[in-house]
């Protein structure tokens, strides 16, 4: 079985090694480390942002990473949970996770998700990294 199959449905927080790509952005996320958001990603990844800007390649994304989370996300705080994951083929799976706000201590702010991630997976010498992924915001009720 492919490390990620076992983050169905549950919290990164559950997760163990199983897990490690979306753990890791949870925790680069929420200590402001473009460094480790970016570390999982293949050299000519491409990223869908929840503003509609596309953005290519492991340069490119690091720098991004590092101006938003040293500027809008800085004190930004958010919890991740993988929701599904399908295997395309045993080294190629499509995962999504959902995202809420929380407060520092990592209190739900969100009651419902405030954004769902569509990542692309590919796995090369036992380790998985993302090639693609798609942020899309979902609109509040009312």
């Amino acid at each position: 079985m492919s490390p990620i199959g076992f983050a169905i449905g549950i919290g990164v927080s559950e997760l163990g090694r199983e897990g490690r790509i979306i753990t890791d952005t949870q925790t680069a996320y929420n200590t402001n480390d473009a460094e480790l958001m970016t570390a999982q990603f293949t050299a000519n990844a491409v990223v869908g942002n929840a503003v509609g800007m596309l953005i290519s390649g492991h340069d490119a994304l690091l720098d991004a990473n590092r101006r938003g989370l040293a500027g809008f996300l800085k004190d930004e705080y958010v919890r991740y949970d993988v929701v599904d994951v399908t295997f395309l083929r045993p080294d190629v799976a499509i995962a999504h996770k959902t995202a809420r706000a929380t407060t520092a201590d990592g209190t739900l702010i969100d009651t419902e998700p405030a954004m769902v991630a569509l990542y692309v997976l590919v796995e090369q010498n036992g380790q998985w990294w993302t090639a693609a992924r798609q942020n899309t915001l979902v609109p509040s009720a009312g």
